[in-house]
């Protein structure tokens, strides 16, 4: 096979890299006005000097790069790539707008050769357009690899920040109205807006965590913090919220199987700390049997026991003495009616539902009233057995 690799063939490679290097500026016009039709470049904090700069730049060292085909050792480009990606990074520009940029580079760099080469130069030209891909693809590789470095430490720098102010804001128990103000700012927030949180420790907190680690930046943004063995989560509610609408309507679907404590609706980033202490408090009100957030309207009944209790005073108990002297099955018939009364409320519902007369149910639960000293009829008293049988 006749090699094309002559001394001739590399003067005269030599006479086209240098012609290059004498259009530099050229070369930078044409890559500052293709440039300039990516969107995200056009709108970008990058100024047209900077980006002109850049590419005078980059075609110097990539033209230098040609001369001896090895781009680790031509001119620190590869170091000048890094310092790019990075610089690209901070500046916002999207990935796939730094891809189409780099890519321009080969194009307008064979654009050139083509425009100086003479047609006796076709040979030398195919021989060498693998040197002149692979100084390109090199400088690219390394410039996209110090670009996603830098969005990495980026966005753990980000995360720091935002751990440390949301720390500050739930370390006190009613934070000021300028600690609020500058979490807010931290987390593009605004601090009058409502938020809903939710907390659980142990196994469910694992999954909150999980939860926001995959969550990314979807919507609603999830925010994370952990303190004394607690796992919170808390996040924004869309300004408008339709009057009446289930509480659950404002949980992201990747928290509605996690067993926490659940507060629906903050008002504000200051109420936060607040809200935190009653979802630990309704998370450890949670039953095997519940298999996603407590709230409290659906926890009220167990909240308000758990207090009584607290005090001294047990109402089941009470009532399991009320009832001792019922005989045979009669305990469990008043129960079952009683329970059954509460969650109608009517007495008419009742009897349907345990196949009784109405007259048998308005028995029952005289006879309990008689036994206990509790008017189902009185909503006061009604509430008492609500607590005692959460």
């Amino acid at each position: 096979m006749h090699n094309v690799e002559t001394s001739g063939h590399n003067v005269r490679w030599s006479a086209l890299v240098e012609q290059l290097e004498g259009r530099l500026d050229g070369l930078a016009r044409a890559f500052t006005t293709r440039v300039r039709e990516i969107p995200e470049y056009g709108e970008s904090q990058v100024t047209v000097q900077e980006i002109t700069e850049t590419a005078r730049e980059t075609f110097r060292r990539l033209i230098r790069g040609l001369k001896g085909g090895d781009p680790t050792s031509q001119d620190g480009l590869l170091d000048f790539a890094s310092d790019l990606g990075s610089k690209r990074a901070r500046a916002g520009i999207p990935p796939e707008s730094l891809t189409s940029a780099v890519r321009l580079d080969f194009s307008i760099l064979w654009a050139e050769l083509l425009e100086i080469a003479k047609p006796e130069d076709a040979m030398l030209l195919a021989s060498r357009v693998d040197q002149v891909w692979k100084v390109v693809d090199e400088f690219a590789t390394r410039t996209h690899t110090s670009y996603l470095t830098e969005r990495v430490r980026m966005a753990q720098e980000e995360s720091s920040i935002q751990r440390e102010f949301i720390a500050r804001l739930f370390n006190q128990s009613t934070p000021s109205l300028e600690t609020s103000a500058q979490v807010a700012s931290a987390l593009g927030l605004n601090p009058d807006s409502r938020f809903a949180l939710v907390a659980a420790s142990g196994e469910p907190g694992a999954q909150l965590r999980s939860a926001v680690t995959h969550a990314g930046t979807a919507r609603p943004r999830l925010f994370l913090h952990e303190s004394g063995g607690n796992t919170y989560v808390f996040w924004p509610l869309p300004s408008v919220r339709t009057r009446g609408a289930a509480s659950n309507n404002t949980l992201p679907a990747a928290l509605s199987t996690v067993p926490c404590g659940y507060v629906s609706d903050v008002l504000g980033l200051r109420a936060l700390p607040a809200a935190a202490r009653t979802a630990e408090t309704l998370a450890a009100l949670l039953r095997p049997r519940d298999a996603g957030p407590l709230s409290a309207d659906a926890a009220w009944a167990r909240l308000a026991r758990q207090n009584l209790q607290d005090a001294g005073l047990d109402l089941a108990a009470e009532l399991e003495e009320a009832l001792a002297e019922c005989k045979g099955g009669e305990r469990d018939r008043l129960l079952e009616t009683v329970r059954n009364y509460l969650t109608t409320g009517n007495v008419t519902l009742t009897s349907e539902q345990l196949f009784c007369h109405r007259n048998t149910i308005l028995n029952r639960l005289n006879r309990f009233q008689e036994l206990t000293g509790i008017d189902l009829a009185v909503p006061v008293q009604a509430a008492r057995l609500v607590v005692a049988w959460a």
